[in-house]
């Protein structure tokens, strides 16, 4: 199995150092980049590629959230966005960047590694809330598989609806019409086989499908 290669950004020394230790406890994955700031990660993956970029959202100069949407508009490798703040919104600015993973930087290692894991495979695990913890909570009693697979812009948009977010709210964030996110929502609703939004998204968890 190959190495999941980390760029890490972190302005605070301390927490660098600490995100540094825990990454590479993780079994397969490795920091070859660490930076203080935005601008000096983007400079260092200049000589250095990494598969998966590892960013404080809150940094002097430029922040998390810019250095998100310059790789994204790069096609550089995907972010995973780490914060101290359990802001409103702060969600929803991260998935408009274009962040494949959003976390709290008090999640356990292990969501942090299923988190850089599904980002190297392309996939987004934006976490409003802590899916692992109302899987366990919550299990759903049908575990049949869906009817058909998940774009990943259900998958963005199923993530946001586990985070409690409304139609519009949504739309805001992933930059669509209000109607064109009830029209994905009831296509998840129907491949899921569910009747609402909150079966939906527990079955979803279930499944593990986010």
């Amino acid at each position: 199995m190959s190495v999941i290669r980390v760029a890490l950004a972190d302005d605070q020394a301390l927490v660098l150092q600490g995100l540094r230790a825990v990454i590479n406890d993780l079994e397969g994955i490795r920091v070859v980049i660490e930076a203080a700031s935005g601008a000096a990660l983007l400079d260092a993956l200049g000589d250095t590629p990494a598969d998966v970029v590892v960013s404080d959202v809150r940094m002097p100069g430029m922040d998390g959230l810019a250095l998100c949407r310059e790789l994204d508009a790069a096609g550089g490798p995907p972010v995973v966005l780490l914060t101290t703040f359990d802001e409103d919104g702060l969600v929803l600015e991260a998935a408009a960047a274009g962040a494949h993973g959003f976390m709290l930087k008090d999640a356990s290692p292990e969501d942090l590694a299923e988190a850089i894991r599904r980002a190297a495979q392309g996939e987004r695990c934006l976490q409003p809330v802590t899916t692992g913890a109302l899987r366990e909570r919550f299990a759903y009693h049908d575990e049949a598989p869906p009817t058909d697979t998940f774009t990943p812009r259900e998958i963005a948009v199923l993530r946001l609806m586990a985070g409690g977010y409304s139609n519009r709210e949504i739309a805001a964030s992933l930059f669509l019409a209000e109607g064109t996110i009830k029209n994905y929502v009831s296509d998840i609703l129907n491949k899921l086989a569910t009747r609402d939004r909150t079966r939906a998204v527990l079955k979803a968890i279930t499944l593990r499908i986010i």
